[in-house]
């Protein structure tokens, strides 16, 4: 079969690229880094991307809890994904597969299934939610239609830059401080476990199917960073930071980013989501005969060996 994904070069479409190929299928990366960039904001070159494909994993999208002006993330999420399904339409493709976000049900929600109500709390959450509508709109358009939706959680990895990354690099660097009690809890998911699954929902029957993702069990933050220090063989500190003052701090970070165009590791929306309860059932996938590769813990060890290690050892020598 032939398949595009958008965003395939990207840290988890790499990944789904890789087990598609080894499953005999042929892939389009679909990516402004691949090597016919292709923009999804461009329907026209979207069209002529997907020509010939019969199925398109969507994962592009603007997701960093740092962009300005907030506008993008609807020009990327929603209308990005108008025109993935105009293009399917145009080459008469009729199975779309997309990623969206846990975000979309907001901050302490308490264990949300997939039949909980949506409430996000920030535009990226909101923008898509309003890309999942479109797809479920135009699912119901067809009879011989198939959209799958996946919600995951905070996805982490081997040559993943984002929060997981960075909580890792500050802790090796001996720049982490726990904000607040560390109390609340997370549900993760592991790279390797992500893009199986999305693999694995090629196969789906025709129709809507919405699936929450995450790799259980859920850790609360000091469960977490005591995994991290014990894996990375380090001493873990005792003392934390009200959670008031972090957030203040967050705001001030964030004024400097619209001041001075600068990206800076701490922001309002990261302090409040590193503070806050965001679990999620994921029981609903296991009715699809998925079954995870890798434990939590061993996702976390293979991005810290693949990730950290030179520089912990680089620390040992200049110590």
């Amino acid at each position: 079969m032939k398949i595009a994904i958008t965003g395939g070069s990207g840290f988890i479409g790499s990944r789904l690229e890789a087990l598609l190929k080894e499953r005999g299928h042929e892939v389009v990366p679909v990516d402004l880094t691949a090597s016919r960039p292709v923009d999804i904001e461009d329907l026209p070159a979207l069209i002529k991307a997907l020509e010939g494909c019969e199925a398109v994993y969507h994962l592009a999208a603007a997701h960093r809890d740092d962009i300005f002006p907030r506008s993008r993330y609807y020009d990327v999420n929603v209308t990005g994904t108008e025109n993935v399904i105009a293009a399917a339409e145009k080459n008469g493709i009729e199975r779309i597969i997309f990623t969206s976000t846990f975000a979309v049900y907001g901050l302490n929600t308490g264990m949300p299934d997939e039949e909980s109500r949506p409430a996000p709390f920030n535009d990226y959450g909101k923008s898509k939610l309003e890309a999942e509508a479109r797809l479920k709109d135009w699912a119901a358009e067809g009879p011989e239609r198939s959209v799958s939706i996946v919600r995951p959680v905070v996805v982490f990895g081997e040559g993943n830059r984002g929060n997981v990354y960075t909580l890792i690099d500050q802790i090796t660097r001996g720049r982490f401080v726990m904000v607040g009690r560390g109390e609340n809890k997370k549900s993760m998911a592991y790279v390797g476990n992500v893009a199986a699954f999305l693999a694995h929902l090629l196969d789906r029957p025709v129709g809507l199917h919405l699936y929450n993702y995450a790799d259980k069990p859920d850790y609360s933050m000091q469960d977490l960073t005591d995994i991290l220090y014990q894996k990375l063989g380090m001493d873990k500190p005792g003392y934390h930071l009200p959670y008031i003052c972090g957030l203040s701090a967050g705001y001030m970070f964030d004024g400097l980013a619209r001041v001075t165009g600068r990206r800076f590791p701490i922001s309002a929306v990261r302090v409040q989501k590193f503070c806050a309860d965001t679990t999620c059932a994921a029981d609903k996938l296991k009715e699809t005969g998925f079954t995870p590769a890798y434990s939590l813990e061993e996702g976390l060890a293979r991005m810290i060996g693949c990730d950290f290690m030179n520089i912990l050892n680089e620390q040992k020598v200049a110590a």
